[in-house]
């Protein structure tokens, strides 16, 4: 403390001198008037304070009361012995204090001793009973119910219902608050989708309805309110391009208007219009800017512009290939819609991918244009195709199982080297393997034959049938040009036409000498096949109408009178009446003309009953029959089918079907249908629907079934029986 005081009262003392010399530092010049430099001599200092008044001023820094110890030395205490350690007295002092005994532990647990931490499982979960009754403070889940107001008068009830956080809730919050940010998330969601609709002074309110005290069961309520205002409109529609031929092109494939809401789903699809529009117009480069729009909250209007950049108006010129090519540049213009010089139009470039695609042969195809850098006289600008190619595996191993009654089971296996002698031409080799029929078979096919979509196809085969109706072993050398549809390119127009010779040995019942017989049958035939399609769908159609014309003139190469030809028609008609039902139905007329029935091998004659004919009957089992019950065959034949096909929407995923049929057909000896005696079927199948087409599982009976027809009949396959 007198060290403090002292060094206090010497600051003191010293603050006047220093604060003297400070202010009076400026004094020290003089302005003169003549020379602001000049100095003039200092006056002698006289002493501010002397040594004696200084020392009289100074306190006297000793206590009253000296604490002497008998020893003579001063004990009096010190502000810095305060902050000095204790010394041994001291803390024997604190020893010698007597504390009170610490209560003894309530709880064993804790005077037991720890286990080794080497034992201590992690992983370990409280037990789930110890959970369920622990005295928890945690309340329990909200159930809530949802109303949405005002949202009949806008556009957007449908998609806030398929986005609404309270919705995928179903009802249940873990708590007051997760309720509360679901309701504002759903508020947000609302304002948003009520603005992207032109909706701009939207006001959207929640909130959210307790229980009642005199009901707690009863559920809270969550509330949205929306109040939509007046929607905004287009005053003004302007596009910002280089000129375009023809002039009007972009305007034309922008399909806004003024006086139209400012919805952005309008907008957006009118924007892709002309995205899709200028490519197929000669402009493969354009690009669409961002869009501006200046809204006025006054009038409630806006000012649309759109900024597009065209490119050049491009004509298709050469071709460039890039990666494992598997085509030459030939061949892609064979399978090409359009000629060199022609306007773009990125639609035959899609097309020309996929016909690529189509052939099975690339893991994967680009076709982008580029500019080549030339310019036709037109002043349009010339692109190149670059085609790049990434070549897929050329061999398939693939397979067909089925079975029905009187048909038994039938598995066909065939192994295909695509590209064996290129461009596209196949090797196939097949084997068929049933409880009544066997056979082997080797060809040859070259798709996009010297022309898009044609197939020259030439083959050799060897089967074996044992049928009810007949016995055969046939060997057949043929040959033809096709233009066909696959599940991947469908086509509206369809044909076929070729050649054929088959040697034949067959046995069946003969109707003149009422004995079964066996003879050889030697053929040479024209088959002659045109087809129309317009249905959504080769496997599995829902919409539109197939039909079509098969015409075979059959000579006999070994004499006998055993000339004739063979006339097949049929129609399909689908009608789509939801998503989910599907009317389908399909008539079908043949007929042999020129030879008798017993002229014409069993194996060529007309029968009906099956899988794919008339369900409710086994395989060929409708129409005549011999002494011994078989069927004989004829030389013309009425089919007639008709489906109600209904696809359940959330049973496994959507992918379950049934569908009840009936069917009706019968065969005739003579040459025309007599469309007498109708034979009936009904039954019911199953489908399941797969991304290559649906499986299919039919069970059916004949109505007022007769000797030697099966009482129920079951089919199984692959896409619909028709």
């Amino acid at each position: 403390m007198r060290a403090y005081i002292l060094a206090c009262l010497i600051v003191s003392a010293l603050s006047p001198a220093g604060a003297q010399s400070q202010s009076a530092s400026p004094l020290d010049v003089t302005n003169s008037g003549t020379d602001s430099g000049a100095v003039t001599d200092a006056e002698p200092e006289t002493p501010i304070l002397d040594d004696e008044s200084f020392e009289a001023a100074l306190p006297d820094l000793e206590p009253e009361t000296d604490l002497v110890t008998d020893d003579g030395l001063d004990t009096t205490p010190s502000p810095v012995d305060a902050l000095l350690p204790p010394t041994d007295e001291t803390t024997a002092e604190l020893t010698d204090l007597e504390l009170p005994e610490a209560p003894p532990l309530s709880d064993p647990a804790l005077e037991a001793a720890l286990p080794p931490l080497e034992t201590y499982d992690l992983t370990a979960a409280p037990d789930a009973e110890v959970v369920a009754n622990n005295d928890s403070d945690t309340p329990p889940p909200v159930r809530y119910d949802t109303r949405f107001e005002g949202f009949h008068a806008t556009h957007i009830d449908r998609a806030f219902k398929d986005l609404s956080v309270l919705r995928d809730g179903k009802g249940t919050a873990g708590n007051l608050s997760q309720l509360r940010a679901r309701l504002q998330e759903d508020e947000i969601l609302a304002l948003r989708l009520l603005k992207s609709h032109g909706y701009y002074d939207a006001v959207v309110r929640s909130r959210i309805d307790l229980p009642s005290a005199d009901n707690p069961e009863s559920r809270a309520t969550a509330v949205i309110s929306v109040v939509p205002g007046e929607i905004y409109t287009l005053s003004s529609i302007a596009i910002e391009a280089d000129p375009t031929e023809p002039p009007t092109l972009i305007r034309d494939a922008l399909p806004l208007n003024p006086g139209d809401a400012i919805d952005a789903d309008l907008i957006k699809s009118a924007e892709a219009n002309v995205t899709l529009t200028l490519p197929q117009q000669g402009y493969p480069f354009a690009q669409l800017g961002l869009r501006d729009v200046v809204i006025d909250p006054q009038t409630r209007k806006g000012d649309y512009t759109l900024p597009v950049t065209t490119g050049p108006r491009s004509r298709f010129n050469g071709i460039r290939l890039e990666g494992d090519p598997v085509f030459k540049a030939d061949h892609i213009r064979t399978l090409s819609r359009f000629e060199s010089g022609d306007l773009y139009d990125v639609r035959m470039v899609d097309d020309l991918r996929e016909a690529m695609t189509a052939t099975g042969l690339f893991a994967s195809v680009g076709v982008e244009p580029e500019l080549s850098g030339e310019t036709a006289e037109d002043g349009t600008a010339y692109v190149t195709l670059k085609v790049t190619q990434n070549a897929g595996k050329p061999r398939t191993l693939a397979g067909d199982i089925g079975f029905s009654t009187g048909q038994g089971l039938r598995t066909e296996v065939r192994w295909t080297h695509r590209n064996r002698f290129p461009p596209e031409g196949a090797v196939i080799f097949s084997a068929v393997v049933g409880t009544q029929e066997q056979g082997l078979g080797a060809s040859f096919r070259r798709s996009n034959a010297k022309r898009r979509d044609r197939t020259v196809q030439a083959g050799l085969s060897f089967a074996n049938q044992t049928y009810d109706s007949y016995e055969a072993m046939t060997l057949s050398l043929s040959g033809s040009v096709s233009r066909v549809s696959t599940p991947l390119w469908q086509k509206k127009w369809t044909w076929s036409y070729g050649a054929e010779i088959l040697a034949t040995q067959e046995k069946a019942f003969d109707l003149n000498t009422t004995q079964n017989l066996r003879d050889n049958y030697f053929y040479a035939s024209l088959p002659t096949k045109i087809g129309y399609d317009v249905t959504n769908d080769l496997l599995n159609p829902s919409r539109g109408f197939r039909a079509g014309v098969q015409a075979t003139p059959f000579v006999s190469l070994s004499g006998g009178g055993g000339n004739f030809f063979v006339n097949v028609g049929d129609i399909s008609y689908y009608r789509e009446v939801s998503p989910q039902l599907v009317l389908a139905t399909r008539a079908r007329l043949g007929s042999i003309y020129g030879a008798d029935l017993t002229a014409i091998a069993p194996s060529r004659r007309l029968y009906a009953g099956g899988g794919g004919s008339v369900r409710g009957f086994g395989y060929q089992e409708l129409g005549p029959r011999d002494i011994n019950n078989d069927p004989t065959g004829g030389r013309s034949a009425v089919e007639l089918a008709f489906e109600v096909r209904y696809r359940f929407k959330d049973f496994l995923g959507g992918n379950l079907g049934i569908v009840p049929f009936v069917d009706a057909g019968q065969v005739y000896h003579a040459e025309f249908p007599e469309f007498s005696d109708i034979r009936f079927g009904v039954g019911i199948g199953a489908r399941y629907y797969t991304n290559f087409g649906p499986l299919r599982v039919d069970i059916a009976t004949p109505i007022s079934r007769r000797d030697g027809e099966s009482p129920v009949s079951l089919y199984v396959g692959i896409g619909q029986a028709f």
